[in-house]
């Protein structure tokens, strides 16, 4: 475990995250309490992509749960193989009911799924439970064991404690609200759309050959579409991408009124980007003034 902020910091940034001080010693402080770290934010701000990086600084195995609409413990925690209990039913012999019944639902018959995966692991892991927004309210009360003892219980199995204490990192789109009981068990984190400065710097990281120029002129670009009354708002993901779509073009700057097929790399949804296209035309018109 890493021994202060900065050094977590530092740890995250060699595995290409940029991660400002501030929130370095939130995450620093629900680790060194052993506690989940729940993420909150806009769609694109890095959420998921902290959990992976820290992960990586931390030389966890990454355990993954992606939540939707009607997941259950089923897919979430446990099931059984049915079909090798059925086929150990067709094997048994009639007068071995009582004690087949018992085995049927031992632990060789049963399918762990990710929760399951990461309490019952030798080795250190880090468990993603990723857009807990999307389940329901009855999911979010069935991960309250989990998440203030680090355990599970499976009826036909009883208590199931944790043997490695892995490290619970939830995110949230913030589509819905959670219970108090939740964010009571956990350290809360707010990410939001980075600074201008430090949007410069992941970029600058990631596509190390841009000019500085350049860097510049992308990330004001995005910073005002940002501003916009948009779908979608672009993510960092999709700076970076819009960087290099100028890069593969061989532009060395950011015309307004030379943007086309760029604007479908930084935006997902037509409306969007024929609002941006007209806003645009505006910005053009209005740098033309300034310069003339």
């Amino acid at each position: 475990m890493h021994t202060s902020p900065g050094e977590l910091a530092q740890a995250l940034k060699q595995e290409g995250y940029m991660i400002d001080l501030e929130t370095a010693t939130t995450l620093f402080l629900g680790l060194y309490l052993k506690k989940p770290c729940l993420i909150e934010g806009p769609a694109g701000v890095g959420k998921t992509h902290l959990a992976i990086a820290l992960a990586k600084a931390e030389r966890r195995k990454l355990i993954r749960l992606q939540c939707y609409e009607g997941l259950d413990i089923t897919k979430a925690l446990y099931d059984w193989n049915y079909a090798k209990q059925l086929l150990r039913l067709q094997l048994a012999k009639t007068d071995d009911w009582e004690k087949i019944k018992l085995n049927l639902f031992s632990e060789e018959f049963l399918l762990a799924r990710p929760l399951l995966e990461s309490i019952r692991s030798e080795e250190p892991v880090l468990l993603l439970i990723d857009e807990l927004d999307k389940s329901d309210e009855e999911f979010e009360s069935f991960l309250l064991e989990l998440l203030a003892e680090q355990q599970v219980t499976i009826p036909e199995l009883g208590t199931i404690t944790s043997k490695a204490n892995p490290i619970v990192i939830l995110t949230s789109n913030n589509s819905r609200d959670f219970s108090d009981a939740l964010r009571r068990r956990c350290i809360h984190i707010y990410l939001t759309y980075p600074t201008l400065e430090r949007e410069m710097s992941i970029l600058s990281s990631q596509v190390p050959d841009l000019t500085e120029q350049l860097v510049q002129e992308v990330c004001e670009f995005v910073a005002k579409v940002r501003k916009l009354p948009l779908q979608k708002l672009p993510s960092v993901s999709e700076s970076i991408d819009f960087a290099c779509a100028l890069k593969a073009l061989q532009k060395d700057k950011v015309n307004y009124s030379n943007l086309m097929g760029l604007l479908n790399v930084l935006l997902k949804y037509p409306k969007d980007i024929v609002k941006l296209e007209e806003r645009l035309k505006k910005w053009d018109s209005e740098l033309k003034v300034r310069m003339d």
